[in-house]
């Protein structure tokens, strides 16, 4: 599974880089606080799977990494996506590594 760390994220939001950006928490945690990606549940991803973008990078995020990489594992084994990325320690790492004021529970 090909990864991405929210440093590398972070470049990519500031650059205006073309990628999609995927967020598998549940609504009451995007409600909570968000890095402005789609919100689709893990429990709908296979549902939704025509939201997800396959002609460029996807970063699929959750709070930690885990649910992240068990949506990209569901999408890769289903469909076939070849352009997911999970964002390596989730919603944690981003408070830690680039803003302490986002809310983190």
């Amino acid at each position: 599974m090909k990864e991405i760390s929210v440093k590398e994220l972070k470049e990519k939001m500031d650059e205006g880089e073309d990628f999609q950006l995927i967020d598998v928490r549940e609504d009451f945690e995007y409600e909570m606080s968000n890095l402005g990606g789609i919100l689709i549940p893990l429990g709908g991803i296979l549902i939704e799977a025509e939201q997800i973008a396959k002609d460029k990078p996807v970063i699929v995020q959750c709070r930690s990494g885990k649910r992240s990489a068990a949506a990209i594992m569901q999408l890769e084994q289903q469909f076939g996506f070849t352009n997911l990325y999970n964002l390596k320690g989730g919603l944690l790492a981003w408070a830690e590594e680039i803003d302490p004021a986002i809310n983190v529970y």
